[in-house]
């Protein structure tokens, strides 16, 4: 039996004998299903087509990426403490060249995702480096679509899994929508890896969406709660899922709380 993975969005099924009639994750109003239909691949397939790059987007942080693009098109990032490496977000492809290189900087010693939309082949890289625990809040279960022994369903709005590493659920885009705070980040500087929770935007911003395909808003009241649960952490960078599309270098914690601000008061009309 094959484990099909969604070309839309990455997303791997258990294993079976035909690809299923839909992708729940694609179905769903916050993805889509595109104009040519559902369509499947494999993991074996993808190696043949597909490789993964790696780049040293800032001091302890190094991006994964797809080439070429595939499915939604977002980075995974390799999260490098001193008390070991965390793989942040996931990405459909895992071959023996990236666990080689993942390796030679010192292996993974956990996963953490954001949201359902990167979970792709979250069992196939746990099992590739070493069986390590895959992180998910539990308000997305539901989305698991292949379970393993490896995911660990956590609750509540935070999670340390590490030292200076916070997973902080803030929803949003999804129930369980969470990013990671590195607070020791490049001397002490502080770090947020937002996933699409807080978006990246051209101009240096965040935004805040429900459905991002559909352009479907957050209202007012939950994007002030998100930002109420954010408001302990402190971080100089943001960082997003998508390279090209700008990313926040400096005075993060202030850019977030200025898009807050500009985003509840267009929502007010004001």
């Amino acid at each position: 039996m094959t484990s099909f993975i969604c070309a839309a969005c990455g997303t791997q099924y258990p294993p079976s004998d035909a690809p299923p009639s839909v992708c729940r994750v694609c179905t769903d109003e916050r993805q889509f299903v595109p104009a040519s239909g559902q369509s499947w691949t494999t993991l074996e397939g993808m190696r043949k087509a597909y490789s993964n790059k790696f780049r040293r987007l800032a001091p302890g942080l190094t991006t994964i990426e797809t080439t070429p693009a595939f499915g939604i098109g977002q980075r995974a990032f390799l999260v490098r403490t001193p008390a070991g490496n965390v793989l942040w977000e996931c990405i459909a492809l895992i071959d023996d060249a990236t666990v080689d290189v993942l390796n030679g900087l010192g292996g993974v010693k956990a996963i953490a995702i954001s949201h359902p939309h990167y979970y792709t082949t979250m069992v196939e890289w746990s099992r590739a480096l070493g069986n390590v625990p895959i992180y998910l809040h539990g308000d997305d279960r539901q989305w698991v679509m292949r379970t393993d022994t490896a995911v660990q369903l956590w609750e509540g709005d935070t999670k340390p899994i590490g030292p200076g590493l916070t997973l902080v659920r803030l929803g949003g885009h999804f129930d369980g929508g969470t990013v990671l705070h590195w607070a020791d980040w490049n001397q002490g500087r502080g770090v947020l890896l937002s996933g699409d929770i807080l978006q990246v935007v051209p101009s240096g911003h965040v935004s805040f969406m429900w459905s991002y395909p559909n352009l479907l808003p957050l209202s007012a009241a939950k994007v002030q709660r998100m930002a109420q649960i954010l408001e302990p952490f402190a971080f100089d960078a943001v960082y997003g899922s998508f390279s090209g599309r700008g990313q926040i270098d400096a005075n993060g914690k202030q850019v977030v709380a200025g898009s807050v601000a500009r985003y509840i008061a267009r929502l007010r009309d004001e």
